[in-house]
């Protein structure tokens, strides 16, 4: 009756070990699906995740791709893990020597590929637009809309989307909508000028913060070397203090719209639109173009001047006047090479 309990205490003692065995190569093998290259068809691969998929999706989509020998080993990994509920949305690269451990890592912490757009000062909204259609990584969403109605989805109540966008460059990742990019640089730029406007000098002629952004805008347009921007600035805001009109070429073209050719002339000048401030005194309606912190410091703190003219030397940099005559002088000195003055 002993001998049959031996050799069953012998069949366990070789079953466990199979078992052991077993264990110990499956463990082996899961240790190396984890931490071998993985098999990508290019490098760098960039695939995305859509916003609410699954983990158990994702694998499928990089196994169907080949970038995974089966979905469970990534499922099973992030379950044991405990983190296969918490990936993010977003486009992702990898490159050779990726692994699993590092690919889950990239998903579960939102390791997203960015790209970046700038927003350019001086230019037009219309300009921002076309730059945002021409990026393939930015999903349109309210691009095509006329202004008022984007400017509503935006939530933005003003008269007019220009000027309302901050330039600078916004970093995001690929497929972020236009909307998204647009609140983002509507936001900076009212953080800007709320900071501007509450540190402002005394006494300056501009009735509210939207006042110093149209102003902004027109020296933005005005200015051709960055050191004179101030005292473009200053020219302006002593205008504004008087009564004179501004008499702004750039105002005069954007209200021009289409019809502008290239050339400005006297008519041009004499035909009165909302935004032609040789007809009209005070500031146009709207800002004209997309304003720098360097415009909306100059507006917000103008230097102390008596100057009220100024006109392009002919090298970037302008030559200012004080009165009537000595602006007709530097006309007549700084014209016969092509400048043209702001009178």
């Amino acid at each position: 009756m002993g001998r049959p309990r031996r050799l069953s205490q012998g069949g366990a003692l070789v079953a466990l070990l199979v078992v052991a065995l077993a264990l110990a190569a499956a463990a082996a093998y899961g240790w190396h699906a984890l931490t071998r290259p993985l098999p990508l068809p290019r490098s760098p691969y960039d695939f995305d995740v859509k916003s609410g998929a699954s983990l158990a999706s994702v694998a499928r989509e990089l196994t169907a791709a080949g970038v995974l020998a089966h979905p469970a080993w990534l499922t099973l990994y992030a379950r044991v893990r405990r983190v296969d509920r918490t990936i993010k949305a977003g486009s992702y690269e990898i490159a050779s020597g990726t692994t699993l451990e590092q690919l889950l890592g990239k998903l579960t912490q939102g390791d997203v590929t960015q790209t970046s757009l700038t927003i350019v000062e001086g230019t037009t909204f219309a300009q921002l637009k076309a730059a945002l259609r021409a990026d393939e990584g930015i999903e349109r969403t309210v691009l095509d809309l006329p202004d008022p109605e984007l400017l509503a989805r935006l939530g933005m109540a003003r008269p007019s989307a220009e000027g309302l966008f901050f330039p600078d460059t916004y970093f995001f990742a690929r497929h972020t909508s236009d909307t998204a990019i647009l609140k983002r640089a509507a936001r900076m730029l009212e953080a800007r000028l709320a900071a501007g406007w509450a540190a402002r000098a005394p006494d300056l002629p501009l009735a509210t913060p939207y006042d110093a952004l149209i102003l902004a805008s027109i020296v933005e347009k005005e200015t051709g070397h960055a050191a004179d921007r101030p005292l473009v600035a200053s020219v302006f805001v002593n205008r504004l203090k008087i009564g004179m009109p501004l008499q702004s070429d750039p105002t005069v073209i954007y209200g021009m719209g289409a019809a502008f050719d290239g050339n400005l002339r006297k008519r041009d000048l004499a035909a009165d639109t909302p935004y032609n401030t040789y007809t009209r005194a005070g500031l146009p309606p709207t800002p004209i173009a997309l304003v720098s912190q360097a415009s909306l410091d100059a507006v917000l703190h103008p230097p102390a001047t008596r100057y009220l003219y100024f006109v392009s030397r002919g090298d970037g940099r302008s030559q200012f006047s004080v009165t009537l005559d000595e602006h007709n002088s530097a006309v007549a000195k700084f014209q016969k090479g092509g400048a043209r003055a702001t009178p």
